[in-house]
């Protein structure tokens, strides 16, 4: 059965670049640990394209961040010394902790131009992780499993799910995986965790007895187990167990609000680092922002 589905809202990143927010929704702020959902593209970046378009650096804590494209390329460089290009079915993995900063650059477009197709989540950690120490992994090959299965190819990207696990360090019980699935390909929700959603990246599904397009986050509760690829469609399935109430305030997650305000102070004084391999520039701190409300998941 569907509990909500949640439309894609665009959100200019400024020079040129949009991207589909999700998560958080006012009626849905978080599905399991996963916080924060962006749809990336699809963006074609021609030759020569402006620095305008990168995201340079600026600071998270409270967090993991996960990117993963279906095309294209995106420079990482952070303040634990991490630089490391994210490329399709690829995942960059940064734990912020107790803080750390970072920046990601569209080289490749400059160079020779490029199609940009992604999605980057935010997973939030547990209240006795919050403050762990900042770190940075990068999987490909065999620590993201694949799997054929009648007209289904799977990729998970973290977590534990259909018989398989990945490699990256998950914080809290988790599920993420891509599946690119065939016309009248049908394919399980995984269940044994809390909370799920199903996102249409591209194509159109049918779920819970109605058709979903691109665009399309469908939350749904225990006893839904399928989903059946009306054509040509990518998705992605995700999930976990609630970690508890969050608040966020720009970049920083937190359970504590008193920490956020930390955060934003430390950030506007200058006492984060900036990644060492791009420290000439920074996004500074927005004017007249506020803790938001709790994140229920």
């Amino acid at each position: 059965m569907i509990e909500m589905v949640i439309e894609q809202r665009r959100r200019s990143l400024g020079g040129g670049v949009e991207v589909g927010r999700v998560l958080p929704f006012a009626r849905r702020r978080m599905v399991g640990p996963f916080i924060f959902f962006d749809h990336m593209g699809p963006l074609d970046l021609a030759s020569g394209v402006d620095r305008s378009v990168d995201v340079r650096p600026h600071p998270h804590i409270g967090l993991s961040t996960v990117t993963y494209l279906f095309a294209g390329e995106m420079m990482h460089r952070d303040s634990v010394g991490s630089v490391q290009a994210v490329r399709p079915q690829e995942v960059n993995w940064m734990t912020a902790g107790r803080g750390i900063t970072h920046s990601e650059r569209f080289e490749r477009a400059r160079a020779v131009g490029d199609h940009l197709h992604g999605i980057q989540a935010w997973v939030a950690l547990p209240t006795g992780d919050e403050e762990t120490a900042p770190s940075f992994t990068h999987h490909e090959g065999d620590d993201l499993p694949q799997w054929h299965d009648r007209g289904v190819v799977g990729q998970l990207i973290a977590g534990t799910a259909f018989g398989l696990t990945a490699a990256a360090r998950t914080h809290s019980p988790l599920f993420y995986a891509h599946l690119e699935m065939a016309e009248g390909s049908s394919a399980e929700i995984p269940a044994g965790h809390a909370e799920r959603a199903v996102y249409v990246a591209r194509g159109e599904v049918e779920c819970g007895g109605r058709r979903h397009a691109a665009g399309r986050m469908i939350v749904v509760d225990r006893t839904a187990s399928s989903i059946r690829a009306l054509r040509l469609s990518t998705v992605m399935v995700l999930g976990g167990d609630p970690v508890g109430e969050r608040l966020l305030y720009w970049n920083f997650v937190s359970s504590s609000q008193e920490r956020l305000v930390q955060a934003a102070a430390d950030w506007r004084e200058g006492r984060m680092k900036l990644p060492d391999a791009d420290d000439q520039e920074f996004i500074p701190l927005p004017d007249g922002l506020v803790p938001s409300a709790p994140a229920m998941s």
